[in-house]
């Protein structure tokens, strides 16, 4: 699902310690008035869901959603749905360790069935991957950790979902704007209201879209007239392959190589090498990118022990608490689908196991490069 998980750091406490700290002095009373009592700022008053919810239909009108779509995707949602807010407090990516979120991802039930998926769609990954500039093994990669190969995406009413996220205070603004995107998606006649079902924060279909993603990314590959992330595999592997190209994947280059550090390369790198910097936390918790020959210099070293290559290109490094991953460019486009280390690296391992590649894989392959056949 793309972009909605980070590192969450509360600093409620110290925010308002620091408001309290900087609020203004009130004036001393003057000599000759009355002292008066501390005013108290009035409590900020929030609607009922049920008032909340007729806004929202009175701004899909105004924004042009039919009346026949309001009808049909608001009229039936009496009240937040609470496991919806459940799970966005207690996002995998963000509770589980790198390693544990990894292995728990890539179980042998799930590696046999994505081969066999990954051999039968084989021609068609191929095409895309080779339109797209973006290796077979990691649109095959994507596909799995979010839907496990088509085979589950999601039994949430996505509106109800994205309703429940916009009423709830945390992130409103963000999921009220995903609210009117399906509300669009729906009247344009993409999917019919009762098969728009996803995940709990509203993601979408098989590739697991937001729909202000589908919206700009999702691809009708086949032609059809409609682009069915649901269940048309063309379109699925199109549009995941379109939003990586879109987020900055170019062909031919690397995106993750697994390395080892010593505990005491470690805790150089720890003391020498700064962090990166964002709004992604997933990116906060790599290092700034070093050429090959400076990781080197450290004594990162590749999984069989031996020397890296010398060169000049570079590469940020991600530690969880026993694997080390040197990533290149290519992966900055992983976390833009979602901001979370671990699921992107749950992407690339399950794309070499597909692909043929050892539990732990030293280097990933080189992408295909080859001309596109046509465009979408």
């Amino acid at each position: 699902m793309r972009s909605l998980t980070a590192t969450a750091v509360v600093l409620l406490s110290a925010a308002a310690l620091s408001a309290q700290a900087q609020a203004p002095t009130p004036a001393a009373p003057s000599s000759t008035a009355e002292p008066t009592a501390p005013v108290t700022p009035a409590a900020e008053v929030r609607p009922s869901f049920a008032d909340w919810l007729d806004g929202v239909r009175q701004e899909a009108a105004g924004r042009g959603i039919s009346a026949a779509t309001i009808a049909t995707t608001l009229s039936d949602i009496p009240e937040p749905l609470p496991v919806v807010l459940e799970r966005d407090r207690a996002q995998a990516e963000t509770v589980l360790a790198l390693e544990t979120y990894i292995n728990r991802r890539l179980t042998t039930t799930l590696i046999r069935r994505g081969r066999d998926m990954a051999a039968r769609h084989k021609g068609l990954l191929d095409r895309i991957g080779d339109e797209y500039g973006v290796p077979p093994r990691i649109i095959a990669g994507i596909w799995g950790v979010e839907s496990n190969f088509g085979a589950f995406s999601g039994t949430r009413p996505t509106v109800a979902a994205l309703a429940t996220l916009a009423y709830d205070p945390r992130r409103s603004a963000l999921f009220r704007r995903e609210l009117f995107n399906a509300l669009e998606i729906v009247d344009r006649g993409d999917i019919e209201p009762a098969r728009l079902r996803g995940s709990w924060a509203g993601a979408m279909g098989q590739p697991q879209f937001m729909p202000s993603s589908y919206l700009q990314f999702a691809v009708d590959y086949d032609k059809d007239g409609r682009r069915d992330i649901w269940a048309t595999p063309d379109d699925v592997f199109a549009s995941i392959g379109n939003y990586l190209k879109g987020h900055g994947w170019q062909a031919g280059q690397p995106w993750v190589r697994e390395v080892r550090v010593s505990r005491e390369v470690s805790q150089r790198v720890a003391a020498d090498v700064a962090r990166r910097s964002g709004s992604c936390g997933a990116r906060r918790d790599m290092t700034v990118p070093l050429t090959l020959t400076e990781w080197q210099k450290i004594g990162v070293r590749t999984m069989a022990g031996r020397a890296l290559p010398g060169t000049s290109q570079r590469a940020s490094l991600v530690s969880g608490s026993s694997r080390a991953f040197l990533v290149f460019d290519n992966y900055d486009a992983l976390l833009e689908y979602n901001c979370s280390n671990a699921y992107a690296l749950s992407v690339v391992l399950l794309g070499e196991r597909l692909a043929g590649g050892a539990p732990t894989p030293a280097q990933p392959a080189p992408a295909r490069r080859q001309a596109p056949r046509r465009r979408s």
